[in-house]
């Protein structure tokens, strides 16, 4: 037996070790100024090898070699940081649908915590931000199943179904002493990118939900439709990026380039390969895929130039960011809220020929003035007074294995705001059952939004008693 493990581990390792050798040879012959090969680790390769021979041969059952090997390239990924996975065929797909605005499911975005899946943020006009899922919330159970122990992308498949079927989802939240439990309907989720209103005559808004595939050319069309129907001049215009988890990295320089002067740098990046830094300009050739006519192309001249407020909060996220790090670095816009989430880094899906794909973590972004965004985020010009607890959401900062800033000390995002003790949706006296009838959050751009009211305040030079300015950002 011991002598077939052996065997095997050895045929194991020469493989490994075949493949890796064929990959950085390949790698060599296709781009210039590699850094050297690393020798081989056999030591680990070995013990890898004899892992594999001990599972195969003492495993309490038979485990197909395929299921293990993919299991490997999973751990692989996970290790390394919350947003690198192994993509299977169902997964590079969904990824490819969910980019075009429109897929079947309950509407948040999540990663792996522990063991459980974390709530990074919920998406808007969804079955899940209506209900009053909260950024931080962790998902423990998935109708009668526990979750620890789950990949993220099974705990991701259970949630996915057809639409108008029901799951259940319970959740433990910080501040409450008792799990909440969810009823949700799936849904088919169509995105609405850009959504557009005039506040008043002279006030334009703008919220942009998620950055896809049509968010440049969306927002070109609500920016033309506003101009016209506004009479006179352009006093102030709002541009808002609350709970916008990112998206498409064109659309964040397509949106840029809409306020920006041409050639205006948006963002840039940097990593280890030749391929990972880039300067992405406010150009047509940084945002147009392929030969596409330039929507940007005739916009209204005041868009470049009216008085502009970005507002932003903990569940602004990557391409969001970096809109609004590139606003504020060029002095194009206020930046009102609360600090950022701090997701700044790319991630490079590797297509492995057999419709599967790896997503890697590749570089970080850098805003204009050679910030990191990456477990920082962007530090607003005029803090929320409001607040509402938003200093306490869940922050890249916070996850496990996180990626670092990418300076010699990292500290963690703080918010001079106050610290409030958030109110939790819905009924005390129901903590177990949710639905969505009285547990829905206020709606971004109505009447209840309080951080709408001092954006307008603040145009209109109508002070607060005491407004909370941060002047000096501690990072």
């Amino acid at each position: 037996m011991s002598n077939t493990i052996k065997k095997s581990g050895l045929i194991l390792i020469g493989v490994i070790a075949g493949v890796m050798l064929s990959l950085n040879f390949s790698a060599i012959a296709n781009k210039e100024n590699i850094e050297a090969i690393h020798p081989l680790p056999i030591e680990e390769l070995r013990t890898f090898a004899q892992v594999f021979g001990r599972i195969k041969s003492d495993y309490v059952e038979s485990v197909e070699d395929k299921k293990l090997i993919t299991e490997a390239i999973n751990g692989m990924l996970v290790g390394l940081d919350p947003h690198s996975a192994y993509l299977d065929k169902d997964e590079y797909k969904e990824l490819q649908i969910g980019t075009q605005g429109e897929f079947g499911g309950l509407g948040i975005q999540v990663t792996m915590e522990d063991g459980v899946v974390k709530v990074i943020s919920p998406i808007e006009d969804t079955p899940a931000f209506r209900a009053g899922i909260q950024t931080g919330d962790l998902i423990v159970k998935l109708d009668d199943t526990v979750v620890k122990g789950m990949t993220l992308n099974d705990a991701i498949k259970l949630m996915r179904g057809k639409p108008k079927t029901s799951i259940k989802i319970t959740i433990v939240r910080e501040g409450e002493t008792e799990p909440l439990v969810f009823n949700l309907v799936r849904d088919i989720i169509k995105i609405q990118s850009v959504k557009s209103k005039m506040l008043e005559p002279g006030y334009a808004y703008i919220r942009i939900t998620q950055f896809q595939e049509q968010t440049g050319e969306n927002l070109a069309q609500a920016i033309r439709t506003l101009f016209g129907e506004n009479k006179g001049e352009m006093k102030g215009l709002i541009l808002d990026l609350r709970n916008d988890p990112g998206g498409l990295l064109n659309g964040a320089v397509a949106v840029s380039a809409a306020f920006l002067p041409e050639n205006a740098l948006v963002v840039y990046t940097e990593g280890r390969s030749p391929d990972a830094k880039m300067k992405l300009h406010a150009n047509p050739e940084f945002y147009l895929r392929g030969p596409d006519k330039d929507y940007l192309r005739g916009l209204p001249s005041e868009v470049k130039t009216v008085p502009m407020i970005t507002l932003v909060n903990g569940g602004s996220a990557s391409a969001s960011e970096i809109v609004a790090g590139a606003l504020q670095d060029h002095k194009r816009s206020v930046v009102m809220g609360s600090q950022t989430f701090g997701k700044g880094s790319v991630q490079t899906i590797l297509p492995l020929g057999n419709n599967t794909a790896i997503k890697l973590t590749t570089a970080r972004y850098y805003t204009p003035n050679g910030q990191s965004i990456q477990a920082q985020g962007i530090t607003p010009d005029i803090l929320d007074e409001a607040d509402n607890g938003d200093d306490q959401r869940l922050r890249e900062s916070d996850l496990n294995r996180h990626l670092s800033n990418g300076k010699k000390t990292e500290k963690k995002a703080t918010s001079e705001t106050k610290k409030t003790e958030s109110k939790p949706a819905g009924n005390k006296k129901d903590k177990k059952n949710k639905d969505t009838k009285d547990n829905a959050p206020i709606e971004f751009g109505s009447e209840e939004d309080q951080l709408l009211k001092q954006a307008m305040n603040h145009f209109k030079g109508i002070t607060s008693p005491s407004p909370k300015k941060n002047d000096e950002s501690e990072i």
